[in-house]
């Protein structure tokens, strides 16, 4: 995997950008795209990238297929809701096979008794993002909301871009269909998306992968956690870490969009500044939250009728959408219990209160939300929280959390300070002085460079050195 990720960033990515833009056609830079997309896909996934293309090819015809539905009579239009029930049975039937099937017959068997055999299947990589992006087209074409693609090339560039497509942003095709047929990158937009790119590599690399590292040693337990802090300390840890692995991801993937002419949806709002459930998801994977509400909360009725049901159907796909184990059914359900608890009351009783406070009370929430995402046996989440408010372990800091700590203290305080926006502030200030002072423009142009060469030379370094470097999201 080092050496994957060393050669992506300075072979691969250098190759594909120059084979890019040595044309200007857009047919032949659709297809270098779509080509290298496939490569990138095919290098980790050999066998699934046929997988990715049968996908593709399976709403392109959807879509064509409504699309000539609504060039006929009204009894012929009717039929364009075949399109959709084929995209949804197909391609959630895929999924459901790759992803659920094992945990539902482990299940069956655990209440029946039954010794079925378990399908063993490795999960596509990728696959939860891309099937749901097939799905927004499909659904969209047969709204009206976007045109009949009828590209087969441009269509499969649009799921399968390298930039997003193991990990989101979840990019609806409305977003990227003016794009795919025609867009631009200029210098200036290339080396912002290139800085973005280092940034979101840095968050990966180096802090990601370290709060990781010191989740995976606090949590590592069989039994009981030897200490409340440890509890505590490894699961802010895990906190730190989904956050920065996988805004990184998302950075990285916008940054690498804008560098080829597209602008992808931002993906994360400084989601730990939030003052309640409600806010938290409407700044934590934007594209994830928006698509479950646009094409499942309000297709059932949203907030017109039996509102309640509607969200506990909604947090319950939630969170198996995350994964085939209970423990992410369950976080689901918190969520959704909270944001119900939050309707009735509670949002209207947190804006009374001092920021502060709420923001403890979202803190505290999230943190405990992430203890059930961290652990799949069941047996360690409920030991796990029960040492966290003191049901177990014993209240003294014990020598291994406090020395993982105190080794990586500057590292932990310049990850809680950037889950500010911080970085934005500075940015837009200095955006600001720019324009009115050349010199200021000059120098902050300056150290921006700088700090993004460092940055990028630190994040190869650690590459080489580390051992522990997995994208979280990868598994969906």
């Amino acid at each position: 995997m080092v050496f994957s990720d060393l050669f992506f960033i300075y072979i691969f990515l250098p190759l594909c950008l120059l084979l890019y833009y040595v044309g200007k056609n857009r047919s032949y830079r659709n297809l270098v795209l779509a080509v290298f997309s496939l490569i990138f896909y095919a290098w980790g996934e050999p066998v699934w990238v046929t997988l990715l293309i049968f996908s593709a090819l399976v709403d392109y015809c959807n879509g064509l297929f409504m699309g000539w539905c609504r060039k006929g009579d009204a009894k012929r239009e009717k039929l364009a809701v075949l399109g959709v029930i084929s995209s949804l049975v197909i391609n959630l039937g895929l999924l459901g096979v790759f992803k659920y099937s094992g945990f539902i017959v482990e299940n069956i068997n655990a209440l029946t008794g039954a010794e079925l055999a378990v399908p063993q299947f490795a999960l596509p990589i990728g696959i939860s993002f891309y099937t749901f992006q097939t799905i927004t087209y499909s659904v969209d074409v047969y709204r009206k909301k976007v045109s009949v693609q009828h590209s087969f090339l441009n269509f499969l560039l649009y799921v399968s871009m390298f930039f997003q497509l193991v990990a989101g942003p979840i990019v609806r095709y409305e977003s990227v269909e003016n794009e795919i047929n025609s867009r631009k990158a200029s210098l200036e937009e290339i080396n912002s998306g290139f800085i973005r790119f280092v940034y979101g590599l840095a968050k990966k690399v180096i802090i990601a992968n370290c709060m990781g590292e010191l989740a995976g040693t606090a949590l590592t337990f069989e039994g009981t956690p030897s200490s409340v802090f440890a509890a505590w300390f490894g699961v802010i840890m895990f906190s730190l870490q989904i956050y920065y692995d996988f805004s990184g991801y998302s950075d990285m993937a916008i940054g690498l969009g804008m560098m080829f002419g597209f602008h992808f949806p931002e993906n994360f709002n400084y989601p730990y500044i939030s003052r309640s459930a409600t806010e938290f998801w409407r700044r934590w994977h934007i594209s994830l939250g928006s698509f479950f509400r646009d094409y499942v909360y309000i297709p059932l009725g949203g907030n017109r009728k039996h509102l309640y049901l509607n969200l506990a159907i909604t947090w319950f796909l939630t969170g198996l959408w995350h994964g085939a184990s209970w423990n992410f059914i369950l976080w689901g359900c918190y969520f959704g219990v909270l944001i119900m608890i939050e309707k009735l009351f509670l949002l209207k009783a947190l804006e009374k209160l001092p920021r502060f406070i709420s923001h403890i009370y979202s803190l505290l929430i999230v943190i405990v939300g992430w203890a059930m995402f961290y652990f799949t046996d069941m047996s360690q989440l409920g030991a796990c929280l029960k040492t966290m408010f003191g049901f177990g372990g014993t209240p003294v800091m014990d020598e291994l959390a406090k020395s993982g700590m105190l080794n990586n203290v500057y590292l932990i305080v310049i990850a809680v300070i950037f889950c500010i926006p911080v970085y934005k502030l500075v940015s837009e200030k200095a955006e600001k002085l720019g324009k009115n002072s050349k010199g200021a423009f000059v120098a902050s142009k300056t150290v921006q460079t700088v700090v993004t060469c460092l940055l990028l030379a630190l994040s190869s370094v650690m590459l080489v050195g580390q051992t522990y470097n997995p994208f979280l999201y990868f598994r969906f």
